[in-house]
């Protein structure tokens, strides 16, 4: 911001509290005196050789910015190309456009900083100071914040905003985009429609919540849904949808609600399908539970391909507590899970999904069997050519699964 703009900012900012206008609450006043007070600025300089002032409406969205916005952050949230920001302290700010990186030449100061994290923080109820270095919360445009602070830093403020902005909604957008094929994204549909247990797996930023709004999207208009996540981000298309959303604890260390609360409270709000953001810890086991009771739904897991996805829900139900067995949760997992949809990210940033197979029974060795109904080999998402796309929740559906891959490649 240019010492004009700053001059205008503190014009402005001495109005607003002589008038007592609400920048948040009012943003439409606030840029009328803005509006007023740099064309104000422009006159004067004239007569009084102040600092060119340069661009009229430049200058107003810089002050804007600075009044009801996040600073000089804000141009790179509203620029729609972009779909991460992260800092690494005050001097190397990073943004991502289509999955690459790229360092920019904006510069914040320490002050600077800690003031846009705090005007971020405002509206949430979450804090950060030394007893809470880490912080997770959602921006009012739903953009997922998460800042780490000294002492668990070297000394930078680490913050990273990733924003929501997928323009993928459903199934058929991510045929478009060429993340999906169209003989998968129909049976994809059709698996969600007939009820089936879909866990989505993949690495970070490979498109795994783009991809569960995706399916959501698919589930019976008429059928409500229950969303539980750590930090809001799914925006599930239906009439009926419950969000649910974890709260951290309070200065007192009281207050905390986990996602392990949500997946319980969730089974009280008569759902027809719950849908978790992300399966990390003993939350799994509860998830579990829930689909093994007959109520259809889905999650993502970090992983690195469609069996380790298996593998990991195996392991991370034992967190629960030293009475669940391993013996137990492999049972309950081939039982209760019928698909895993595994995403992948190319080195161009391009998402794509790179699995879509069926899980079968335990092998007396407690190996759960999978099945590659599609796969991609690097050409593209094919049929595999040995695997059955038959499922008796797709015939109890009433849906064939040959026919319906017919002509599959």
């Amino acid at each position: 911001m240019s010492q004009a703009a700053r001059y205008v900012e503190k014009q402005v900012r001495a109005a607003l509290l002589r008038e007592s206008v609400d920048p948040v609450g009012d943003p439409a006043a606030v840029e009328r005196m803005v509006d007023r007070a740099v064309h104000d600025y422009d006159l004067r300089s004239l007569r009084e050789g102040m600092p060119d002032i340069g661009d009229l409406a430049a200058a107003g969205r810089a002050v804007m910015h600075a009044l009801t916005g996040f600073g000089r952050l804000q141009p790179f949230l509203d620029d729609p190309d972009i779909e991460e920001i992260w800092l690494n302290g005050c001097d190397k700010v990073f943004v991502a456009r289509n999955g690459v990186a790229e360092l920019t030449s904006l510069r914040l100061s320490q002050d600077e900083l800690r003031q846009l994290v705090e005007r971020m923080l405002a509206p949430t109820n979450r804090h950060l100071d030394l007893s809470s270095p880490f912080v997770d919360a959602t921006l009012p445009d739903g953009s997922r914040l998460h800042v780490a602070i000294p002492d668990v830093t070297p000394g930078p403020w680490y913050v990273n905003i990733r924003k929501f902005v997928s323009r993928a909604r459903r199934l058929a957008d991510l045929v478009e985009r060429g993340s999906l094929s169209t003989h998968a994204a129909a049976y994809l549909d059709a698996a969600v429609s007939a009820g089936m247990n879909i866990l989505v797996s993949g690495p970070t930023q490979a498109g795994k919540t783009t991809l569960l709004g995706c399916l959501a999207a698919s589930i019976p208009p008429r059928q409500r849904v229950v969303v539980a996540e750590e930090v809001r981000e799914l925006n599930v298309p239906l009439r009926d949808v419950v969000t649910l959303q974890c709260r951290p604890p309070n200065l007192d260390g009281g207050g905390e609600i986990t996602l392990r609360r949500l997946v319980k409270e969730a089974l009280r709000m008569r759902p027809d399908r719950i849908t978790i953001g992300e399966v990390r810890e003993a939350e799994s086991l509860d998830l579990l539970l829930a689909l093994n009771a007959g109520l259809p739904g889905s999650a993502t897991i970090h992983a690195n391909s469609a069996r380790e996805a298996l593998t990991k829900l195996c392991a991370l139900p034992l967190l629960a507590g030293p009475n669940i067995s391993s013996a137990f949760v492999t049972a309950t997992v081939s039982a209760t899970i019928d698909l895993v949809v595994h995403c992948g990210r190319r080195t161009d940033g391009a998402r794509f999904v790179g699995e879509i197979a069926s899980v079968g029974s335990t092998t007396e060795d407690g190996v759960i069997e999978l099945s590659r109904i599609f796969t991609d080999q690097g050409n593209g998402l094919r049929r595999h050519p040995e695997a059955d796309p038959e499922h008796p929740k797709l015939r109890r559906s009433g849906i064939d699964a040959h026919r319906l891959l017919a002509g599959a490649p």
